[in-house]
């Protein structure tokens, strides 16, 4: 299936859940905040969020340092 990950079109499996997109990423779901077709994912339903064709997601990575 297809989705929008920030704008730009991403390629997943049907079933994709928005954990596993986030690490599919390289990101560490404890450092994302993440938007699905404009409502904000909780962090502890991340796992249970599946993605379906033609979502839009919108990642934000944060990073530490000084």
């Amino acid at each position: 299936m297809r989705i929008e990950v920030n704008g730009e079109p991403f390629d997943c499996a049907e079933g994709t859940t928005l954990l596993a997109l986030i690490r599919a990423r390289g990101f560490e779901p404890e450092r994302v905040a993440a938007e699905v077709n404009g409502e904000i994912a909780r962090r502890a339903d991340f796992g249970a969020a599946e993605l379906r064709d033609g979502d839009r997601v919108e990642l934000v990575h944060f990073v530490g340092g000084g």
